[in-house]
């Protein structure tokens, strides 16, 4: 029996990658943060971004760490390799309320996100946003493939009283067409 070899490619906050090689599998873990999959179907090629907080406030230089750059650094890749822009579709993910008496940052990155890609005349065919729960993801660049794993919070937080192993996360696993 032969089987294809997964290339896992980890994307961490402040990153992007893009991919048209069918074995790359492109992963990220998300609380607040979100993370773009993006994809040309046709071309099969896509890419993920995984960025903090929707854009800079004041001035200083661009970093893939705010929204606003990390998106057009994620379209304008794609469209280097020969992506169409009329073709593009994108799924969102993250945004998570991970503090609880904070400002809402979550909330903020989604809501950044679905208005960019509403500005730009790219679809989000699908979104798995807001909540308390970390989010694993892993997503098929050449065919838009993305399966979530949900964490909650409670399963990995540790009684205060003495030391003990960690449990395994409570997770609730998920696969977006």
């Amino acid at each position: 029996m032969t089987g294809s070899v997964e290339k896992v490619v980890n994307v961490i906050q402040g990153e992007y990658e893009i991919s048209e090689d069918p074995s790359v599998v492109m992963t990220t873990v998300l609380g607040s943060c979100i993370a773009v999959c993006m994809f040309d179907t046709t071309r099969r090629i896509g890419g993920l971004n995984h960025f903090l907080l929707p854009n800079r406030e004041g001035g200083g230089g661009a970093s893939v760490r705010y929204g606003a750059y990390a998106m057009e650094l994620l379209i304008n890749g794609l469209l280097r390799k020969g992506a169409e822009r009329a073709r593009l579709q994108a799924k969102v993910f993250g945004g998570a309320s991970m503090i609880g008496n904070l400002r809402d940052i979550g909330a903020s990155n989604a809501a950044f996100a679905r208005q960019f890609l509403a500005d730009e005349g790219i679809p989000c065919v699908a979104e798995s946003v807001a909540g308390t729960a970390a989010r694993r993801i892993r997503f098929w660049p050449t065919n838009g493939r993305v399966r979530q794993l949900m964490v909650s919070a409670e399963a990995i937080s540790l009684p205060p009283e003495k030391p003990a192993p960690i449990p395994r996360p409570v997770a609730d696993e998920i696969t977006l067409f």
